[in-house]
């Protein structure tokens, strides 16, 4: 069943459209579902957050009947995230993965009829070893061919802008040739990550890298945008990067799970109580996207995000972390407001 756009979907590019420096929050797995997402956007401050992209999703898994209703949930959007959408004019991509272009031609013409996503992401960037094994994400880096074959395969499959998120190498940096590739293919955008598959998350994104892109991109293909990632920790470094290395944008990842009101003006202070305020949105936001339909664990990734830096944090986080029902959740977090504000209690 079509659903409605998730953000406002229009007849022109928003790669072109939108006033930049764009800044985004990186698909990241089991993290950037539809809840987050929506807690994300209700702790943003308008036109500080430009795009989202869900989790990313196996082209294999849509291309077929049966392993298209096991993946499908990857790219729910709720109605509370839609609206929020909407309201603040920002973007949903959905992101992709696979080695097979028949395939990538058969989700994205699904996605394409079937929701109403603002664009789609190929994922040529993922450094996790069993899906590099598979031919797929960076292994694509050095498979050219192949390459060309899936962005051509998903280009003819619709008319939403494509994009493709990928690192400057597989074992060795080799940024030119690879972007070289890429800057004649039928993109909107490239997503940079500054490291290449081997380091995984290790050692200093190489931002000078990235620059050189943006030299190539110049020279080759002046309309494909380049968006820079790797990282950036908060919207003020976001922004000195993209002047500095010349990106359309910044992508930031991890930084997120440092502070997740980052897409907030910077002199913005958070609050003990809006911490755990906001930890309880989460779970009222994944409860009611989720119920029992994904695994409670998946939450505790984020406990740290909202329980740090004050004294007692230790202990409650270590308590929240033993929890595994939403209900076991709530006891703690009113336990420890009892303790944490005796006045209010």
């Amino acid at each position: 069943m079509m659903q409605k756009s998730p953000g406002g979907q229009s007849e022109t590019n928003f790669w072109h459209t939108t006033q930049g420096p764009l800044m985004m929050l990186a698909p990241m797995e089991d993290v950037t579902d539809t809840a987050f997402r929506e807690l994300i956007l209700r702790s943003s401050a308008p036109g500080h957050l430009h795009i989202l992209f869900t989790e990313f999703t196996s082209t294999d898994g849509l291309g077929h009947p049966v392993g298209r209703e096991k993946v499908s949930y990857r790219l729910k959007v709720s109605d509370g995230e839609r609206e929020l959408l909407q309201k603040n004019g920002v973007k949903l991509i959905a992101q992709i993965w696979g080695n097979k272009p028949e395939k990538f031609a058969e989700a994205v013409q699904h996605i394409t009829e079937n929701y109403a996503f603002d664009g789609i992401d190929i994922n040529m960037g993922c450094p996790v070893k069993n899906v590099v094994a598979h031919g797929s994400c960076s292994a694509l880096i050095n498979q050219e061919p192949l390459a060309h074959e899936i962005i051509a395969a998903s280009r003819a499959a619709t008319h939403l802008p494509i994009s493709v998120k990928t690192r400057m190498g597989l074992k060795k940096v080799d940024t030119e040739r690879w972007m070289t590739f890429l800057l004649k293919q039928p993109l909107d955008a490239i997503i940079l990550h500054g490291r290449i598959q081997k380091q995984m998350s290790e050692g200093i994104a190489d931002w000078k890298e990235i620059a050189k892109a943006v030299q190539l991109r110049d020279q080759l293909a002046p309309d494909i945008k380049i968006i820079g990632n790797g990282d950036v920790d908060s919207i003020n470094e976001a922004l000195e990067k993209s002047e500095k290395y010349g990106v359309d944008g910044t992508m930031i990842g991890r930084g997120i799970f440092k502070n997740p009101w980052l897409f907030q003006p910077e002199s913005k202070e958070i609050s003990l109580v809006q911490r755990i305020e906001t930890l309880k949105l989460h779970l009222e936001l994944f409860e009611k996207c989720w119920d029992n339909t994904r695994h409670f664990s998946i939450l505790r990734r984020f406990f740290k995000i909202y329980i740090s830096d004050f004294q007692g944090a230790v202990d409650f986080r270590h308590q929240m972390m033993q929890v595994n029902s939403f209900d076991e959740a709530r006891n703690v977090i009113k336990h420890w407001n009892q303790r944490l504000f005796p006045k209010n209690a």
